[in-house]
């Protein structure tokens, strides 16, 4: 941040306008000269380098003053500082990266590519609320603890990929991971956001068991089922005819995730493409907004001298140069 302390000081620079008007005037006009019986003893003499740079003298002088206006003017360069007073939300997300999410019924990919896209758009959105990620399969696994460092999240998101964790759906575990992040929170607002398209079918906590441990911990749990319905084109391997689709049922346990969400006092959501899974992050990010206190400081250093001290510097050299190399006759 640049400004002026004293900035109709600044009102003088007018002035410069008018002195390269009489320089010039002058100089249209002539200038005295001297008078010889001949020139015969010219001939062949080159006029010296002064006169090329005749009107550099002026420059010099211009550019002096104008640097001798700024400086009284006082610039000033200010850094800003943000004092945050109150805490805001703790969020964390947990996706599912279990094998079905491979399935394409999201445009313009699968699932999780666009479940992926989806949790970036809502990470680049926060401000002064800490977030972090859980990724589930078979198993559950923080990627991400909370953090204000969004960058560092939306890295660890984008390595997210199917098949690196042992497949199966571990809902129950993936919310006891998320409560055992917010477990020291200290922030008012704890918020879990399941994005998942299956049934639990793995681990060794139940879902529900899982929601009464947020309800007793006051972390609120969103759940939000991803799929369209009925079938979906999913890819399959096949050992003798390589990648092949075939349609598979969908199956999202939504009598579940809407007793999670409800004991928790959050909400579920079904998201069956990718615009209503962007609505369904907003509709959440509205709804857990916590009032920030912000107080600005701005701290400005004075830069007066960086003008000043070239301003005496260039009257210096006018001045030595008006009396040696550039010295002209009365």
């Amino acid at each position: 941040m640049f400004h002026f302390a004293n900035p109709y000081f600044l009102l003088l620079l007018g002035i410069i306008p008018l002195l390269v008007w009489h320089y010039l005037r002058r100089m249209r006009e002539g200038e005295g000269s001297l008078r010889f019986a001949s020139t015969i003893a010219f001939e062949g003499v080159r006029p010296p380098w002064t006169v090329h740079f005749r009107h550099a003298l002026f420059g010099v002088k211009v550019l002096a003053l104008s640097l001798a206006i700024v400086a009284p003017a006082r610039p000033q360069k200010g850094t800003e500082e943000e004092e945050i007073t109150t805490e805001g939300v703790d969020i964390i997300v947990a996706l599912d990266a279990s094998g079905s999410m491979a399935a394409e019924d999201l445009s313009p990919r699968n699932r999780l590519h666009v479940a992926k896209h989806v949790v970036r758009q809502f990470v680049e959105g926060l401000k002064h609320d800490r977030a972090g990620l859980v990724v589930f399969a078979g198993k559950a696994f923080t990627r991400c603890p909370l953090t204000l460092d969004y960058g560092v999240l939306l890295n660890v998101l984008d390595s997210v990929e199917l098949g690196t964790i042992e497949d199966g759906t571990a809902i129950g575990n993936a919310l006891a991971t998320c409560l055992n992040r917010l477990r020291e929170s200290k922030a008012k607002s704890r918020v879990i956001i399941l994005v998942t398209d299956g049934v639990n079918n793995r681990g060794e906590v139940q879902p529900l068991d899982a929601a009464k441990m947020a309800q007793s911990l006051g972390v609120k749990i969103y759940t939000i089922g991803v799929g369209s319905t009925g079938t979906a084109r999913v890819p399959v391997r096949d050992p003798n005819l390589g990648l092949v689709y075939m349609n598979m049922q969908v199956e999202i346990d939504e009598e579940s995730l809407t007793k999670i969400a409800k004991m928790t006092g959050g909400l579920y959501y079904r998201a069956t493409d990718r615009n209503s899974l962007e609505q369904i992050f907003r509709k959440i990010g509205d709804l857990e907004k916590t009032k920030i206190e912000v107080k600005t400081y701005t701290h400005y250093n004075e830069r007066f001298l960086e003008f000043l001290f070239p301003a005496f510097a260039l009257i210096l050299v006018g001045t030595m140069a008006g009396y040696t190399r550039f010295r002209k006759l009365p």
